[in-house]
């Protein structure tokens, strides 16, 4: 008898922006900007690189797992007992970018973090729009 995976679960949060591809993908990859609207941190846009996002309440360690400019950023996020991947992806629009950023490997057990993730990434996704609006 072969064990079913354990099932996890995925938060899911898109903005369309009013803002090109390459101005958000500067946004999400550039650690000045990272630290306006996510964390301290001591990212480089390298596939393997490992980095540490830093707040108050303490922090995250995470690896670059995929790069694509412009379209898709991916890298995993562990901590506090929670080793998950977040994935950003850009489209372009006729007005901008459709923004979407998935954080998937909830397990069972931990509702902390799936609610805190739910709750979070809205707020971090607001403070990237304020990023993304002031003048280059």
């Amino acid at each position: 008898m072969t064990k079913m995976a354990e099932e996890t679960r995925t938060v899911v949060v898109e903005r369309a922006l009013a803002h090109s591809p390459q101005k958000v993908w500067r946004a999400l990859t550039q650690p000045h900007l990272i630290e306006t609207w996510l964390m301290k941190n001591n990212f480089e846009p390298v596939v393997g690189h490992s980095f540490d996002l830093r707040a108050d309440w303490g922090g995250v360690t995470c690896r670059v797992l995929e790069i694509e400019p412009q379209a898709l950023l991916s890298y995993t996020w562990s901590g506090m007992g929670l080793e998950s991947v977040v994935t950003w992806t850009l489209v372009p629009t006729g007005e901008g970018t459709l923004l979407r950023m998935e954080q998937s490997g909830f397990r069972p057990g931990q509702e902390q973090a799936y609610h805190g993730a739910q709750a979070g990434w809205p707020r971090f996704l607001a403070a990237l729009e304020q990023t993304l609006d002031r003048p280059d």
